[in-house]
Protein backbone atom coordinates (compact mmCIF):
# COMPACT_ATOMS: atom_id res chain seq x y z
CA UNK A 1 0.00 0.00 0.00
CA UNK A 2 1.07 3.58 -1.07
CA UNK A 3 2.05 5.90 1.59
CA UNK A 4 -0.14 8.87 1.48
CA UNK A 5 1.52 11.93 1.25
CA UNK A 6 1.02 14.96 4.06
CA UNK A 7 0.25 18.15 2.59
CA UNK A 8 -0.12 20.37 6.12
CA UNK A 9 0.99 23.69 4.56
CA UNK A 10 -1.31 25.97 6.75
CA UNK A 11 -0.52 23.92 9.94
CA UNK A 12 3.20 24.00 9.50
CA UNK A 13 2.84 28.16 8.65
CA UNK A 14 1.10 28.13 11.88
CA UNK A 15 3.64 26.46 13.89
CA UNK A 16 6.33 28.49 13.08
CA UNK A 17 4.24 31.72 13.43
CA UNK A 18 3.12 30.44 16.99
CA UNK A 19 7.50 29.77 17.71
CA UNK A 20 7.87 33.05 16.45
CA UNK A 21 10.16 32.00 13.29
CA UNK A 22 10.62 33.78 10.84
CA UNK A 23 10.61 31.22 7.65
CA UNK A 24 14.99 31.65 7.35
CA UNK A 25 15.31 30.42 10.71
CA UNK A 26 12.28 28.01 10.45
CA UNK A 27 13.60 26.27 7.59
CA UNK A 28 17.53 26.54 8.96
CA UNK A 29 16.39 24.44 12.08
CA UNK A 30 14.65 21.78 10.09
CA UNK A 31 17.50 21.41 8.09
CA UNK A 32 15.78 22.40 4.83
CA UNK A 33 16.15 25.16 1.93
CA UNK A 34 14.25 28.73 2.45
CA UNK A 35 12.52 27.92 -1.13
CA UNK A 36 11.86 24.10 -0.01
CA UNK A 37 10.24 25.39 3.24
CA UNK A 38 8.22 27.75 1.50
CA UNK A 39 6.74 25.30 -0.99
CA UNK A 40 5.90 23.39 1.98
CA UNK A 41 4.09 26.30 3.34
CA UNK A 42 1.78 26.73 0.51
CA UNK A 43 1.49 22.79 -0.15
CA UNK A 44 3.39 22.67 -3.54
CA UNK A 45 5.21 20.11 -1.44
CA UNK A 46 4.16 17.43 0.89
CA UNK A 47 5.80 17.78 4.14
CA UNK A 48 8.81 15.53 4.11
CA UNK A 49 9.99 12.82 6.76
CA UNK A 50 13.24 14.84 7.63
CA UNK A 51 11.10 17.86 8.76
CA UNK A 52 8.54 15.39 10.58
CA UNK A 53 11.51 14.04 12.65
CA UNK A 54 12.98 17.67 12.75
CA UNK A 55 9.85 18.77 14.14
CA UNK A 56 9.73 16.31 16.79
CA UNK A 57 13.81 16.50 18.04
CA UNK A 58 14.29 20.15 17.56
CA UNK A 59 11.14 21.68 18.51
CA UNK A 60 9.70 18.47 21.12
CA UNK A 61 6.43 18.73 18.84
CA UNK A 62 3.49 16.45 19.17
CA UNK A 63 3.86 15.58 15.05
CA UNK A 64 0.30 14.29 15.21
CA UNK A 65 -0.61 18.02 15.32
CA UNK A 66 0.36 17.83 11.31
CA UNK A 67 -2.21 15.46 10.96
CA UNK A 68 -4.85 16.37 8.17
CA UNK A 69 -7.91 15.92 11.05
CA UNK A 70 -9.00 19.74 10.56
CA UNK A 71 -8.65 19.72 6.79
CA UNK A 72 -10.52 16.39 6.15
CA UNK A 73 -13.56 17.81 8.75
CA UNK A 74 -13.23 21.15 6.90
CA UNK A 75 -13.91 18.82 3.71
CA UNK A 76 -16.72 17.35 5.33
CA UNK A 77 -18.47 19.69 6.28
CA UNK A 78 -18.10 21.69 2.43
CA UNK A 79 -18.59 18.80 0.83
CA UNK A 80 -22.52 18.42 3.08
CA UNK A 81 -22.80 22.33 2.55
CA UNK A 82 -22.56 21.67 -1.55
CA UNK A 83 -24.73 19.04 -1.42
CA UNK A 84 -27.78 22.01 -1.13
CA UNK A 85 -29.50 21.89 -3.98
CA UNK A 86 -28.89 25.51 -4.91
CA UNK A 87 -24.93 24.32 -5.94
CA UNK A 88 -26.35 21.19 -8.31
CA UNK A 89 -24.77 23.50 -11.20
CA UNK A 90 -22.27 24.59 -9.96
CA UNK A 91 -20.56 21.48 -7.80
CA UNK A 92 -16.94 21.58 -7.69
CA UNK A 93 -14.44 18.54 -7.69
CA UNK A 94 -13.57 16.92 -4.18
CA UNK A 95 -9.94 17.77 -5.10
CA UNK A 96 -10.64 21.52 -5.06
CA UNK A 97 -12.33 21.49 -1.51
CA UNK A 98 -9.17 19.49 -0.16
CA UNK A 99 -7.00 22.28 -1.50
CA UNK A 100 -9.25 25.21 -0.25
CA UNK A 101 -9.29 23.40 3.40
CA UNK A 102 -5.78 23.07 3.15
CA UNK A 103 -4.44 26.04 1.52
CA UNK A 104 -7.26 29.06 3.13
CA UNK A 105 -8.81 26.92 6.16
CA UNK A 106 -10.11 30.36 6.96
CA UNK A 107 -11.81 30.57 3.55
CA UNK A 108 -13.30 27.61 4.10
CA UNK A 109 -15.00 28.47 7.27
CA UNK A 110 -16.32 31.57 5.81
CA UNK A 111 -18.04 29.83 3.42
CA UNK A 112 -19.31 27.43 5.76
CA UNK A 113 -20.62 30.08 7.88
CA UNK A 114 -22.25 31.89 4.34
CA UNK A 115 -24.03 28.49 4.02
CA UNK A 116 -25.18 28.26 7.50
CA UNK A 117 -26.93 32.19 6.69
CA UNK A 118 -28.33 31.61 3.98
CA UNK A 119 -30.00 28.03 4.53
CA UNK A 120 -31.66 29.74 8.03
CA UNK A 121 -32.71 32.79 5.86
CA UNK A 122 -34.59 30.47 3.55
CA UNK A 123 -36.24 28.29 6.04
CA UNK A 124 -37.13 31.29 7.62
CA UNK A 125 -38.69 32.52 4.05
CA UNK A 126 -40.38 28.97 4.30
CA UNK A 127 -42.59 30.31 7.48
CA UNK A 128 -44.44 33.54 6.63
CA UNK A 129 -45.45 34.05 10.17
CA UNK A 130 -41.78 34.10 10.76
CA UNK A 131 -40.55 36.42 8.25
CA UNK A 132 -42.93 38.87 8.19
CA UNK A 133 -42.95 41.90 10.56
CA UNK A 134 -39.86 40.23 12.19
CA UNK A 135 -36.96 42.89 13.37
CA UNK A 136 -35.03 39.86 14.26
CA UNK A 137 -35.27 37.58 10.58
CA UNK A 138 -31.81 38.71 9.59
CA UNK A 139 -29.23 36.23 8.59
CA UNK A 140 -27.34 35.13 11.58
CA UNK A 141 -26.00 32.07 12.85
CA UNK A 142 -27.92 29.48 15.53
CA UNK A 143 -26.65 30.16 18.86
CA UNK A 144 -26.60 26.39 19.37
CA UNK A 145 -24.71 25.77 15.52
CA UNK A 146 -22.18 28.47 16.46
CA UNK A 147 -21.55 26.82 19.74
CA UNK A 148 -21.26 23.19 18.18
CA UNK A 149 -18.97 24.45 15.93
CA UNK A 150 -16.62 25.71 18.18
CA UNK A 151 -16.07 22.80 20.08
CA UNK A 152 -16.18 21.06 16.80
CA UNK A 153 -13.56 22.60 15.80
CA UNK A 154 -11.50 22.92 18.45
CA UNK A 155 -11.18 18.78 18.34
CA UNK A 156 -13.42 18.77 21.64
CA UNK A 157 -10.60 19.70 24.09
CA UNK A 158 -10.10 23.01 25.42
CA UNK A 159 -6.92 22.93 27.68
CA UNK A 160 -6.85 25.74 29.77
CA UNK A 161 -10.23 24.50 31.11
CA UNK A 162 -9.27 20.99 31.29
CA UNK A 163 -5.69 21.27 33.12
CA UNK A 164 -7.49 24.03 35.44
CA UNK A 165 -9.91 20.76 36.36
CA UNK A 166 -7.34 18.42 36.78
CA UNK A 167 -5.46 20.66 38.66
CA UNK A 168 -8.40 21.13 41.34
CA UNK A 169 -8.91 16.97 41.16
CA UNK A 170 -5.39 16.37 41.82
CA UNK A 171 -5.50 18.25 44.76
CA UNK A 172 -7.67 16.05 46.41
CA UNK A 173 -5.76 13.08 46.26
CA UNK A 174 -8.29 10.82 45.08
CA UNK A 175 -11.08 11.12 42.59
CA UNK A 176 -13.40 9.37 45.36
CA UNK A 177 -12.98 12.62 47.49
CA UNK A 178 -14.67 14.99 44.76
CA UNK A 179 -17.80 15.03 45.51
CA UNK A 180 -16.72 16.27 49.23
CA UNK A 181 -14.09 18.26 47.80
CA UNK A 182 -16.99 20.18 45.50
CA UNK A 183 -19.30 20.81 48.21
CA UNK A 184 -16.35 21.89 50.41
CA UNK A 185 -15.20 24.53 47.53
CA UNK A 186 -18.28 25.51 47.28
CA UNK A 187 -19.07 25.87 51.15
CA UNK A 188 -15.80 27.85 51.30
CA UNK A 189 -17.11 30.38 48.65
CA UNK A 190 -20.22 31.26 50.90
CA UNK A 191 -22.63 28.26 48.59
CA UNK A 192 -25.45 26.14 51.00
CA UNK A 193 -25.94 22.89 48.89
CA UNK A 194 -29.38 21.23 49.88
CA UNK A 195 -30.87 18.12 48.51
CA UNK A 196 -34.78 18.69 47.61
CA UNK A 197 -37.83 16.85 46.02
CA UNK A 198 -37.99 18.65 42.90
CA UNK A 199 -37.63 17.27 39.01
CA UNK A 200 -34.92 19.93 38.57
CA UNK A 201 -31.53 18.91 38.16
CA UNK A 202 -29.58 22.20 39.47
CA UNK A 203 -31.46 25.41 40.59
CA UNK A 204 -28.90 27.98 42.15
CA UNK A 205 -29.91 31.43 43.82
CA UNK A 206 -27.66 34.38 43.51
CA UNK A 207 -29.09 36.30 45.87
CA UNK A 208 -29.33 33.93 48.80
CA UNK A 209 -26.62 31.52 47.53
CA UNK A 210 -28.36 28.67 48.05
CA UNK A 211 -27.64 25.59 44.93
CA UNK A 212 -30.30 23.23 45.39
CA UNK A 213 -30.21 19.56 43.90
CA UNK A 214 -32.73 16.64 43.04
CA UNK A 215 -32.32 14.01 45.24
CA UNK A 216 -33.96 11.93 42.76
CA UNK A 217 -31.08 11.99 40.49
CA UNK A 218 -28.95 9.21 40.32
CA UNK A 219 -25.33 10.02 42.40
CA UNK A 220 -23.28 10.55 38.98
CA UNK A 221 -25.27 13.53 37.79
CA UNK A 222 -25.38 14.87 41.45
CA UNK A 223 -21.99 14.70 41.56
CA UNK A 224 -21.61 16.23 38.02
CA UNK A 225 -23.86 19.25 39.11
CA UNK A 226 -21.92 19.67 41.98
CA UNK A 227 -18.65 20.33 39.55
CA UNK A 228 -20.19 22.62 37.31
CA UNK A 229 -21.69 25.04 40.06
CA UNK A 230 -17.59 24.81 41.17
CA UNK A 231 -17.22 25.78 37.84
CA UNK A 232 -19.14 28.61 37.49
CA UNK A 233 -18.42 30.02 40.40
CA UNK A 234 -14.84 29.29 40.99
CA UNK A 235 -13.56 29.25 37.60
CA UNK A 236 -15.64 32.02 35.95
CA UNK A 237 -12.60 34.39 35.13
CA UNK A 238 -11.05 31.39 33.00
CA UNK A 239 -14.73 30.59 31.39
CA UNK A 240 -15.16 34.06 30.83
CA UNK A 241 -11.43 34.59 28.93
CA UNK A 242 -12.23 31.35 26.90
CA UNK A 243 -14.95 33.43 26.03
CA UNK A 244 -13.58 35.99 24.56
CA UNK A 245 -10.86 34.31 22.53
CA UNK A 246 -14.15 32.31 21.04
CA UNK A 247 -15.88 35.65 19.97
CA UNK A 248 -19.04 34.63 19.76
CA UNK A 249 -21.40 36.71 17.11
CA UNK A 250 -24.41 36.88 20.01
CA UNK A 251 -25.20 36.57 23.57
CA UNK A 252 -26.83 33.94 23.31
CA UNK A 253 -24.19 31.52 22.06
CA UNK A 254 -21.82 33.29 24.75
CA UNK A 255 -24.14 32.21 27.54
CA UNK A 256 -24.75 28.31 26.16
CA UNK A 257 -21.06 28.02 25.41
CA UNK A 258 -20.32 28.96 28.65
CA UNK A 259 -22.97 26.54 29.92
CA UNK A 260 -20.95 24.18 27.75
CA UNK A 261 -17.41 24.96 29.05
CA UNK A 262 -18.59 24.32 32.64
CA UNK A 263 -19.89 21.28 31.67
CA UNK A 264 -16.16 20.41 30.62
CA UNK A 265 -14.49 21.40 33.24
CA UNK A 266 -16.95 19.18 35.43
CA UNK A 267 -16.60 16.21 32.85
CA UNK A 268 -12.90 16.73 33.26
CA UNK A 269 -12.88 17.51 37.43
CA UNK A 270 -15.14 14.22 37.48
CA UNK A 271 -12.76 12.23 35.19
CA UNK A 272 -9.00 14.26 35.46
CA UNK A 273 -7.50 13.91 32.04
CA UNK A 274 -4.16 11.76 33.06
CA UNK A 275 -5.91 9.13 35.14
CA UNK A 276 -8.53 8.82 33.24
CA UNK A 277 -5.98 8.12 30.13
CA UNK A 278 -4.56 5.55 32.30
CA UNK A 279 -7.35 3.19 33.49
CA UNK A 280 -8.82 3.87 30.09
CA UNK A 281 -5.68 1.97 28.93
CA UNK A 282 -5.82 -0.57 31.59
CA UNK A 283 -8.92 -1.43 31.12
CA UNK A 284 -8.94 -1.57 27.60
CA UNK A 285 -11.16 0.87 27.42
CA UNK A 286 -14.21 -1.04 29.36
CA UNK A 287 -16.77 1.82 29.60
CA UNK A 288 -18.59 0.21 32.31
CA UNK A 289 -15.22 -0.43 34.72
CA UNK A 290 -14.16 3.46 33.88
CA UNK A 291 -17.85 4.36 35.28
CA UNK A 292 -17.53 2.60 38.28
CA UNK A 293 -14.03 3.43 38.68
CA UNK A 294 -14.53 7.42 38.71
CA UNK A 295 -18.48 7.23 39.40
CA UNK A 296 -19.46 8.79 36.34
CA UNK A 297 -22.41 7.54 33.79
CA UNK A 298 -21.87 5.37 30.68
CA UNK A 299 -22.09 8.76 28.90
CA UNK A 300 -20.05 11.27 30.29
CA UNK A 301 -17.27 8.40 30.12
CA UNK A 302 -17.89 8.03 26.44
CA UNK A 303 -18.00 11.76 25.89
CA UNK A 304 -14.83 11.57 27.83
CA UNK A 305 -13.15 9.53 25.77
CA UNK A 306 -13.67 11.76 23.05
CA UNK A 307 -11.90 14.74 24.79
CA UNK A 308 -8.49 12.89 25.32
CA UNK A 309 -6.82 14.75 22.48
CA UNK A 310 -3.92 16.26 24.62
CA UNK A 311 -1.15 17.48 22.35
CA UNK A 312 1.61 15.36 23.66
CA UNK A 313 -0.53 13.16 25.12
CA UNK A 314 -3.90 11.83 23.13
CA UNK A 315 -5.28 9.18 23.19
CA UNK A 316 -7.09 6.70 21.19
CA UNK A 317 -8.97 9.31 18.28
CA UNK A 318 -12.65 8.44 19.24
CA UNK A 319 -16.23 9.70 17.52
CA UNK A 320 -18.63 10.00 19.96
CA UNK A 321 -22.52 10.65 19.46
CA UNK A 322 -26.02 11.24 20.59
CA UNK A 323 -29.39 10.64 19.02
CA UNK A 324 -32.88 10.97 20.01
CA UNK A 325 -35.68 8.27 19.18
CA UNK A 326 -36.33 10.16 16.07
CA UNK A 327 -33.08 9.77 15.22
CA UNK A 328 -31.91 13.56 15.46
CA UNK A 329 -28.18 14.01 16.20
CA UNK A 330 -28.27 15.92 19.73
CA UNK A 331 -24.74 15.76 20.44
CA UNK A 332 -21.49 15.05 18.13
CA UNK A 333 -17.83 15.14 18.31
CA UNK A 334 -15.45 12.91 15.87
CA UNK A 335 -11.42 13.13 16.65
CA UNK A 336 -11.47 10.70 13.58
CA UNK A 337 -12.38 11.04 9.60
CA UNK A 338 -15.53 9.41 10.48
CA UNK A 339 -17.82 13.02 10.78
CA UNK A 340 -21.47 13.57 11.28
CA UNK A 341 -24.27 15.10 9.31
CA UNK A 342 -24.65 18.63 9.83
CA UNK A 343 -28.14 18.69 8.72
CA UNK A 344 -30.79 16.00 9.80
CA UNK A 345 -29.87 12.38 11.09
CA UNK A 346 -27.26 10.24 11.08
CA UNK A 347 -27.08 7.13 8.46
CA UNK A 348 -29.63 4.93 9.32
CA UNK A 349 -27.50 1.73 8.84
CA UNK A 350 -25.72 2.89 12.17
CA UNK A 351 -25.78 0.40 14.60
CA UNK A 352 -27.26 3.55 17.54
CA UNK A 353 -30.36 3.25 15.95
CA UNK A 354 -30.34 -0.33 17.05
CA UNK A 355 -29.75 0.18 20.53
CA UNK A 356 -32.98 1.29 21.50
CA UNK A 357 -34.39 -1.44 20.18
CA UNK A 358 -32.76 -3.35 23.02
CA UNK A 359 -32.06 -1.49 26.17
CA UNK A 360 -29.00 -2.15 28.71
CA UNK A 361 -27.35 -3.86 26.17
CA UNK A 362 -23.72 -2.79 24.29
CA UNK A 363 -24.11 -3.59 20.52
CA UNK A 364 -21.09 -3.77 18.54
CA UNK A 365 -20.30 -3.08 14.86
CA UNK A 366 -17.92 -3.32 12.04
CA UNK A 367 -18.27 -0.52 9.63
CA UNK A 368 -16.97 0.76 6.47
CA UNK A 369 -17.77 4.23 5.28
CA UNK A 370 -17.56 5.04 1.30
CA UNK A 371 -14.12 6.48 1.55
CA UNK A 372 -13.15 2.89 2.66
CA UNK A 373 -12.09 3.55 6.01
CA UNK A 374 -13.15 0.94 8.60
CA UNK A 375 -14.21 1.44 12.23
CA UNK A 376 -15.44 -0.63 15.79
CA UNK A 377 -18.47 1.01 16.58
CA UNK A 378 -20.36 0.79 20.05
CA UNK A 379 -23.79 2.10 20.84
CA UNK A 380 -25.92 1.64 23.91
CA UNK A 381 -29.54 3.27 24.87
CA UNK A 382 -28.68 5.75 27.66
CA UNK A 383 -32.28 5.96 29.21
CA UNK A 384 -32.11 9.15 31.65
CA UNK A 385 -34.33 7.93 34.79
CA UNK A 386 -37.47 10.13 35.71
CA UNK A 387 -37.11 9.91 39.81
CA UNK A 388 -40.83 9.92 39.82
CA UNK A 389 -43.70 8.28 38.67
CA UNK A 390 -45.38 10.15 36.18
CA UNK A 391 -42.48 12.73 34.99
CA UNK A 392 -41.24 12.61 31.39
CA UNK A 393 -38.80 9.60 30.60
CA UNK A 394 -35.88 11.16 28.36
CA UNK A 395 -34.61 8.39 25.90
CA UNK A 396 -31.46 8.37 23.82
CA UNK A 397 -28.92 6.43 22.44
CA UNK A 398 -24.59 6.88 22.27
CA UNK A 399 -22.21 5.54 19.87
CA UNK A 400 -18.50 5.28 20.68
CA UNK A 401 -15.76 4.13 18.15
CA UNK A 402 -12.90 4.36 16.85
CA UNK A 403 -10.99 3.18 13.59
CA UNK A 404 -10.36 -0.37 13.45
CA UNK A 405 -6.34 0.03 13.35
CA UNK A 406 -6.86 0.61 17.35
CA UNK A 407 -9.48 -2.20 17.80
CA UNK A 408 -6.76 -4.07 20.12
CA UNK A 409 -6.92 -1.58 22.62
CA UNK A 410 -10.99 -2.42 23.20
CA UNK A 411 -12.25 -5.11 25.02
CA UNK A 412 -15.09 -4.65 22.84
CA UNK A 413 -13.41 -5.82 19.80
CA UNK A 414 -12.25 -8.93 21.26
CA UNK A 415 -13.63 -12.10 19.32
CA UNK A 416 -14.80 -9.67 16.27
CA UNK A 417 -13.41 -11.17 13.15
CA UNK A 418 -11.07 -8.11 11.64
CA UNK A 419 -9.84 -8.86 8.84
CA UNK A 420 -12.89 -10.34 6.41
CA UNK A 421 -14.54 -8.00 4.29
CA UNK A 422 -17.85 -8.98 4.80
CA UNK A 423 -17.82 -8.58 8.63
CA UNK A 424 -18.25 -4.49 7.59
CA UNK A 425 -21.34 -2.99 7.28
CA UNK A 426 -21.36 -0.40 4.35
CA UNK A 427 -22.61 3.21 6.59
CA UNK A 428 -22.36 6.80 5.31
CA UNK A 429 -22.85 10.03 6.29
CA UNK A 430 -25.44 12.05 4.57
CA UNK A 431 -27.78 10.27 1.70
CA UNK A 432 -26.96 13.55 -0.60
CA UNK A 433 -23.46 13.16 -0.42
CA UNK A 434 -23.21 9.24 -0.22
CA UNK A 435 -21.74 7.53 -2.92
CA UNK A 436 -22.96 4.20 -2.46
CA UNK A 437 -25.27 2.96 -5.61
CA UNK A 438 -27.13 0.05 -3.75
CA UNK A 439 -27.85 1.26 -0.67
CA UNK A 440 -31.67 -0.45 0.50
CA UNK A 441 -32.08 2.86 2.69
CA UNK A 442 -31.37 5.64 1.03
CA UNK A 443 -33.68 8.53 1.27
CA UNK A 444 -32.79 10.80 -1.39
CA UNK A 445 -30.35 10.28 -4.71
CA UNK A 446 -26.83 11.42 -4.16
CA UNK A 447 -26.24 14.96 -5.61
CA UNK A 448 -23.20 14.06 -7.46
CA UNK A 449 -24.38 11.37 -9.70
CA UNK A 450 -26.34 11.07 -12.54
CA UNK A 451 -29.95 8.83 -12.09
CA UNK A 452 -31.87 6.95 -14.77
CA UNK A 453 -35.15 6.13 -14.10
CA UNK A 454 -37.11 2.95 -16.24
CA UNK A 455 -40.67 2.49 -15.88
CA UNK A 456 -40.23 -1.40 -16.58
CA UNK A 457 -38.30 -2.33 -13.48
CA UNK A 458 -38.81 -1.17 -10.31
CA UNK A 459 -35.52 -2.81 -7.74
CA UNK A 460 -35.49 -1.62 -4.27
CA UNK A 461 -35.12 2.10 -5.51
CA UNK A 462 -37.32 3.88 -7.78
CA UNK A 463 -34.30 5.07 -10.33
CA UNK A 464 -30.93 3.76 -10.93
CA UNK A 465 -27.54 5.49 -9.88
CA UNK A 466 -25.07 6.14 -12.97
Amino acid sequence: MATQKLYAGAKLRELRTRMGHTQKDFAEKLGVSLPYLNQMENNNRPVSTTVVLALAQEFGLDVTELSEGDSERLVSDMREAFADPVFAETLPPVADLRLAASNAPTFAHAFLELHRSYRQMQERLASLDEALGREDARSTPSPWEEVRDFFHYCDNYIDAVDRAAEHFADRQGSHRNIRVAAVSTLGNSGVTVEFGATDQLRHYDDETKVLTLSRRAPPETQTFQLLLQVALVKQDALLEATLDLARFHTVEARAIAKIGLANYFAGAALMPYAAFQRVAADCRHDLEVLAGHFGASIEQVAHRLSTLQRPGAKGIPFFFVRVDQAGTITKRHSATRLQFARFGGACPLWNVHRAFEVPGQFLRQLAETPDGVRYISLARDVTKPAGRFGAPLRRYAIALGCEVRHARDLVYADGMDLTGDHAFEPIGISCRICERTNCHQRAVPPLERKLTVDPNRRDILPYYVV
